[in-house]
């Protein structure tokens, strides 16, 4: 409807009032008209509940500064995906591959979509640190305003906005959307993908069903393009939820599903096929894949290898005691010490939720959208913490930001499901008020919990005041409830469930305030109130000088005062210098003007270039310096077998080192 048109309806009534406050005898009577787009965007649809749109801007802004507050407090934040960043910003084609130096050596071991936002902000506003965390922190926003939209579509605005206000007090999701890590944009496709199951399922136009079936496929396959197989884990819930519950025939429901796949596979093949085509000698080498291939990184380094472990995926670095490798696998995963205060805080409440709201769904038509929503959002949630939780191969605590929006959405929709049966099964009036008195109260005592394990003598009042005040506020809803339906006993069981809520939300809410505080570094950020600096900050390692035998040659060691990175801006190469490991070439990269050559990739074990390959680019005068160390996984070179092993051993028996700021050099245009 335009705001000019004026729909009519006629009344039978002799003398009916009007919107316009007017009176017309038997006639028919001008609707209000809608809203233009400017007044539904900030005042919301006239149909809508008059505080609706106003505590959804409230809710979005309130993210906004929580996400956006000194934001450049983490600086770099992962010095490995920085300098990728760094590079997008000086070579288009190491924007479009990802490459970690702008030389374009070796790609990082994931595919590029998240350095595509990431580095177009830094050519658009030049490189920073706000400028490329901005672009996340806005991702946060959106995550919430899409968890928002969907779940109102699916329930209404109250179960919305407690959806959104999950997604935001989340700690884990405060911290990845401060940080430059590829979950900020997998959990915003898989959130949006969701959305537009949501507006699928809703829509009696078959046509319309479809395009947004398309849509949801495209946007998976662009979480495929950010994490790879990870984007693919709600895809059991999101399909199932659209085939058993979509309000047409199952030949149409099936044909939507092959139309969203199809839209998928392009969206997530079109970049598999032009790595297949595009000669390797003019793009960086995939790393992490062991054939230079997206499908060969996508299978294995970061696909199984993931989930059942292996060569090169850090499979069985979890263990009870590794919490930065998510500690050891089960069923408990999700809430022991590696994932807990990351994102267990509202997980038992959605888990209690999620049955009673599928109970109070009982035996409504097969097309009732609340139901497909908590089967879409419930599903998700649980398929990926399961894989979480089993999962043999790599995985860190930070990796569970992609449950955020799946357990406020399954929480905020089971909920006001739990609310609307309260209101009208009087039969079970008390069963369904002990389910929300015990959730509420449940989740304060779990947040208690987590609150004394992980930081016993981190404001120790906080806890205590939350514990109190859930379960004092969830016992005066159970028994005002049951005392009476006069509006006093109304009242003061709502202000019971108010102050419930606030309690159970709290510990959340304080842990998320700690984590956002601080700045967070490295390659496993940890939320909380001190500094989660994580393993492997990409700085270089200052290893002291060697005198190393191999061959024939033996090489010497001198010293100089020269500070190293202005020795590696001066080489004026190619490539300033070249190193073994991502960590360290990444260091280098951020406090350089110059591409750093890496050799080995994240472990220093991908063989993305041979030793006669290596000489060639020496001898070519392509390459400066070699930087003897490097961060995790840099070393020797990963192994004995490994091209980074045989090129250091030919450097150190061929060329001449030095000592340059603590760092050992050789210098590859003089030899020995």
């Amino acid at each position: 409807m335009t705001t000019s048109s004026v729909a009519e309806a006629t009344v039978p009534s002799a003398t009916v009032p009007a919107a316009d406050g007017a009176t017309y005898p038997d006639a028919a009577v001008p609707a209000v008209p809608e809203r233009g787009l400017i007044g539904r965007t900030f005042l919301g649809r006239r149909s809508a509940p008059v505080w609706q749109r106003p505590a959804l801007w409230t809710l979005l802004v309130t993210t906004a500064l929580l996400y956006f507050w000194n934001l450049a407090n983490s600086g770099y934040a992962n010095d490995f995906y920085a300098a990728s960043v760094k590079s997008a910003t000086q070579s288009w084609t190491a924007l479009l591959w990802a490459s970690l130096d702008s030389g374009l050596s070796i790609t990082v071991d994931k595919p590029p979509a998240a350095i595509w936002i990431m580095g177009l902000s830094g050519r658009l506003f030049g490189f920073s640190s706000w400028s490329m965390l901005a672009p996340q922190a806005l991702m946060g926003v959106l995550t919430v305003f899409f968890t928002y939209a969907a779940v109102t579509r699916v329930k209404n605005a109250t179960a919305g906005l407690i959806a959104g206000a999950i997604v935001a007090l989340t700690p884990v999701a405060a911290m990845m959307f401060r940080f430059n890590n590829p979950d900020a944009l997998l959990t915003l496709c898989l959130t949006a993908a969701t959305y537009a199951v949501v507006r699928a399922l809703e829509t009696s136009k078959g046509r319309r069903a479809a395009w947004w079936m398309m849509g949801a496929g495209w946007l998976i396959g662009l979480a495929f393009l950010t994490k790879m197989l990870q984007g693919l884990l709600i895809l059991p819930a999101i399909g199932l939820a659209y085939l058993l519950f979509a309000p047409r025939g199952l030949l149409t429901r099936l044909w939507h599903l092959l139309l969203a796949t199809l839209s998928l596979i392009v969206s997530a093949g079109w970049l598999i096929a032009l790595c297949a085509v595009w000669p390797a000698s003019s793009r960086p080498y995939i790393g992490g894949s062991t054939d230079n291939s997206l499908w060969d990184l996508a299978m294995g380094y970061n696909g199984l290898a993931r989930i059942f472990g292996g060569s090169g995926s850090g499979g069985g670095m979890g263990g009870n005691g590794n919490t930065a490798f998510g500690g050891a696998t089960g069923i408990l995963r999700m809430f022991g010490a590696s994932f807990g205060a990351e994102i267990s805080w509202f997980l038992p409440a959605a888990l209690v939720l999620l049955l009673a709201g599928l109970v109070a769904a009982g035996r409504r038509p097969r097309t009732d959208l609340a139901r497909a929503g908590l089967v879409a959002f419930g599903g998700s949630m649980i398929v990926t913490a399961l894989v979480f939780s089993f999962m043999s191969g790599t995985v860190h605590p930070y990796y569970a930001v992609a449950l955020a929006p799946f357990i406020a959405g399954t929480a905020g929709i089971g909920a006001t499901m739990v609310w609307d049966k309260l209101a009208s099964d009087s039969k079970f009036a008390l069963v369904w008020r002990g389910v929300m008195s015990l959730t509420v109260a449940g989740t304060a005592a779990w947040g208690f919990y987590l609150l004394a394990t992980h930081a016993a003598s981190w404001y120790p009042a906080l806890r205590w005041t939350a514990l109190v005040a859930g379960f004092g506020g969830a016992l005066v809803f159970f028994v005002a409830g049951v005392m009476g339906a006069t509006l006093a006993w109304r009242r003061l069981a709502a202000a019971g469930l108010l102050v419930a809520a606030l309690g159970a939300a709290a510990p959340s809410a304080a842990w998320t305030l700690a984590t956002v505080s601080v700045g967070h570094s490295g390659s496993i950020p940890m939320t909380g109130p001190s500094s989660a600096s994580g393993m492997g900050g990409g700085m270089p390692s200052m290893g002291g000088a060697a005198t190393t035998t191999s061959g024939t040659s033996t090489s010497t060691t001198t010293t100089s005062t020269t500070n190293i990175y202005d020795l590696l801006n001066a080489a004026g190469t190619k490539w300033s210098a070249a190193v073994v490991g991502d960590q360290s070439a990444s260091g280098y990269i951020l406090n350089t003007n110059t591409a750093v050559f890496c050799i080995g990739g994240w472990t220093g074990s991908d063989n993305n270039v041979t030793l006669d390959q290596f000489k060639a680019l020496v001898s070519s005068g392509q390459i400066h310096y070699f930087l003897v160390g490097g961060g995790m996984g840099g070393g020797p070179g990963g192994g004995s077998g490994t091209s980074a092993t045989q090129i250091t051993s030919w450097v150190t028996s061929t060329f001449t080192s030095s000592t340059v700021g603590g760092v050992t050099v050789y210098d590859l245009t003089t030899q020995a």
